[in-house]
C-alpha cells in the first residue's frame, strides 16, 4: 500500500476507544481509521471486541496511532473516546484522560451524563445520517467529527481506506460516506466558533 506522508505529524501518539452496540458500525469506524493512518505512514494497532450476540450486543474497539513503534497494544487510558450509545458512555468514560475529549452520538446519548472533567462534543449522528438518506452511515458522521477535532489523518486518506475496508459491491456508497464525514466535520467546526 502506498503511503502519503505529506500530512504526517513529526511526533504523534494518540489512543482512542470507540464503543457502542453491534450494528452501529463501531468496528468498521475503527478499522477505517486504522487503515487511513496506515495510508499516511503511521504505526497502528486496531483491537476489536464484541459481545457474543450477532447484533445489538456491546461492541468496542481501541485504536492506537503513532509516529513511533508501538510497544504495547493494551490501552489503559485514551486521548479520545467516541460513544455511540449511553451504556458505552457510562462504562468507558472514566478511561478518558483528564485533558482528553469525548464525542457523543447525542441521538442516543444524553450529553449531560458526560464527565465534566473532559471536553465533550455532542453530535446528532443518526439525525444527520438520516438527512443524508441513510441512517447506517451515522458511524461515518462520528468519524468525520473525530477527524475535525483531532486532524490525525486526512479525509482523503479515509476515503482511500474505505476502498480497502468496504467490499467492492459497496463502493457505490463511498460518495455518501464522504458526505457523512463532511457533516461530522461541520458539527465540530460550528462548535469551535
Amino acid at each position: 500500500m502506498e503511503t502519503n506522508n505529506s500530512s504526517r505529524v513529526a511526533h504523534l501518539h494518540h489512543e482512542l476507544i470507540i464503543a457502542g452496540f453491534g450494528g452501529q458500525g463501531v468496528l468498521k469506524m475503527g478499522q477505517t481509521l486504522a487503515e487511513a493512518a496506515m495510508v499516511e505512514g503511521y504505526e497502528v494497532v486496531w483491537t476489536p471486541a464484541y459481545g457474543p450476540e450477532m447484533r445489538g450486543g456491546p461492541a468496542f474497539c481501541t485504536v492506537i496511532i503513532s509516529s513511533e513503534r508501538i510497544g504495547s497494544p493494551v490501552v489503559s487510558s485514551v486521548d479520545t473516546a467516541i460513544f455511540m450509545d449511553q451504556p458505552s458512555l457510562l462504562k468507558y468514560q472514566s478511561e478518558v484522560r483528564p485533558d482528553g475529549a469525548i464525542l457523543l452520538n447525542s441521538t442516543l446519548v444524553d450529553p449531560t451524563l458526560a464527565n465534566t472533567g473532559v471536553r465533550s462534543y455532542a453530535v446528532q449522528a443518526y439525525q444527520l445520517a438520516e438527512e443524508l438518506g441513510e441512517a447506517s452511515i451515522a458511524n461515518m458522521v462520528m468519524l468525520g467529527a473525530f477527524l475535525s477535532l483531532t486532524r490525525l489523518v486526512s479525509t482523503a486518506s479515509v476515503i482511500e481506506a474505505l476502498q480497502q475496508t468496504l467490499p467492492k459491491h459497496r463502493h457505490f456508497l463511498i460518495p455518501l460516506n464522504e458526505q457523512a464525514l463532511a457533516a461530522g466535520d461541520q458539527v465540530i467546526q460550528a462548535l469551535k466558533v
